[in-house]
């Protein structure tokens, strides 16, 4: 069982490099207690699991907003995301390479990382422009230039009326 609650924790930690929630963190530390409950009482799973429960919460009530303050404090000036895209939409970034539509898929840089990006109304956006994060499509980003060369709609997916016939658009004229 002790193989067990090592690989949970593993895996959990694993998860938590790449959310950086600090919630899959205590879940580790949870399952890292278990584990060592379990090399002293192995037959005790109900314990262990009690451990693993126990410890994960505390860990997320008493000591999450401590370590999420100090993650903000530490990291002051740079772009912490809230949640998985919360904090990644109305970012400004420069494409790398030409950004157009779903076929032609081009890259920017966010958060020192290059991304897939679509430019949000399918026409090409040059290399080098500076674009706004309007939403995220799996791992793609949608942008628009802020140049004023394009503009998002209101609501993200559909077309502004200037890009659509009446009706087209599945609103009333």
């Amino acid at each position: 069982m002790v193989l067990a609650w090592l690989v949970i924790g593993a895996l959990l930690l694993l998860f938590e490099l790449h959310h950086l929630a600090f919630y899959a963190l205590f879940g580790a530390i949870g399952s890292f207690a278990a584990a060592a409950l379990a090399l002293l009482a192995p037959s005790a799973v109900g314990a262990q699991a009690a451990v693993a429960v126990i410890v994960a919460l505390v860990g997320v009530v008493a000591a999450r907003p401590l370590v999420s303050r100090r993650f903000e404090s530490h990291h002051r000036g740079a772009h912490v995301a809230r949640g998985v895209h919360g904090g990644l939409t109305g970012q400004e970034v420069v494409t790398l390479d030409e950004v157009g539509g779903a076929h032609r898929v081009g890259h920017v840089r966010l958060a020192g990382e290059r991304w897939l990006a679509v430019s949000g109304d399918g026409s090409p956006i040059d290399a080098g422009t500076t674009v706004l994060v309007a939403a995220v499509q799996g791992t793609t980003l949608v942008v628009w230039p802020v140049d004023g060369a394009g503009r998002a709609p209101v609501e993200i997916g559909l077309p502004d009326r200037d890009q659509a016939p009446d009706g087209a658009d599945g609103r009333a004229p």
